[in-house]
């Protein structure tokens, strides 16, 4: 399962070298509509964009005291914000701590104190972007190597934290198992007001999200396929994507 990192990665890795070969190509012209189009997965409590990129010092207090290494600094070929935080799902979502600490360690507002809890997380909205290749959708079982794949998780850190670690116990012997991982993963103190799996009337089994969901990204990054079937939009609300309440 580390083929499935790997190829996220190149995805990633050649999408932005497209974005950048048609920066260089369209010249300065072309870089307002790159910020523009610009929506990082932003920590935790982070205020309007606008407002955030004014407010953040760059200190990357919050990278530091986050338990997950969820949390990394933008560099110049993450487009607008070079040093600012934000969250790669595909690598490793947000597991919605308790108490928020990076929120707390923010100095500057840029991350709203006013978020003090997981529940009060709001980083945009899960969305089962590609169901024709979700396992639950098509009933093919988690793949073989899966747990080889999660444990990647600790694997390069040198700091592994007795959180990870907790994490990564539930991954264990889930290969061949019907694929939930999205809905069993889900770190919300009330997983079932996010994303539960459901049986549509034809029968297949998929993921809804319900206006619990946080955005938080950690089922976007435990999926198992090699491009995620289910993706965080960052900055939108569950009506602005479903236009509808829970039911």
């Amino acid at each position: 399962m580390g083929k499935i990192k790997t190829e996220r990665r190149e995805f990633i890795k050649y999408s932005t070298l497209g974005v950048l070969g048609m920066a260089l190509a369209g010249g300065v012209g072309l870089s307002p509509y790159l910020v523009a189009d610009e929506r990082r997965l932003r920590p935790p409590g982070a205020v309007d964009e606008h407002e955030f990129l004014g407010l953040c010092i760059k200190c990357g207090q919050c990278l530091q005291v986050c338990p997950y290494h969820s949390i990394e600094l933008a560099d110049w070929g993450k487009g607008h914000g070079v040093g600012t935080p934000y969250i790669d799902a595909n690598v490793r979502g947000c597991w919605a701590c308790e108490a928020v600490p990076c929120v707390l360690a923010c100095p500057t507002g840029a991350l709203d104190h006013a978020c003090e809890k997981a529940e009060d997380i709001e980083m945009g909205i899960a969305v089962l972007q590609f169901p024709r290749s979700c396992l639950a959708v098509t009933r093919k079982p988690i793949p073989a190597g899966y747990s080889d794949k999660m444990l990647s998780f600790i694997k390069d850190e040198n700091n592994v934290t007795e959180y990870e670690r907790e994490v990564l116990e539930k991954f264990n012997n889930r290969e061949g198992d019907p694929c939930t991982l999205c809905a069993d993963m889900c770190p919300m103190p009330n997983p079932l007001s996010a994303i539960e799996m459901v049986q549509t009337f034809i029968g297949i089994i998929k993921p809804v999200i319900y206006d619990g969901c946080t955005g938080c990204g950690v089922c976007q990054e435990v999926c198992p396929t090699a491009i995620p079937s289910i993706v965080i939009k960052p900055r939108v609300s569950y009506k602005e994507q479903y236009g509808r309440g829970r039911h």
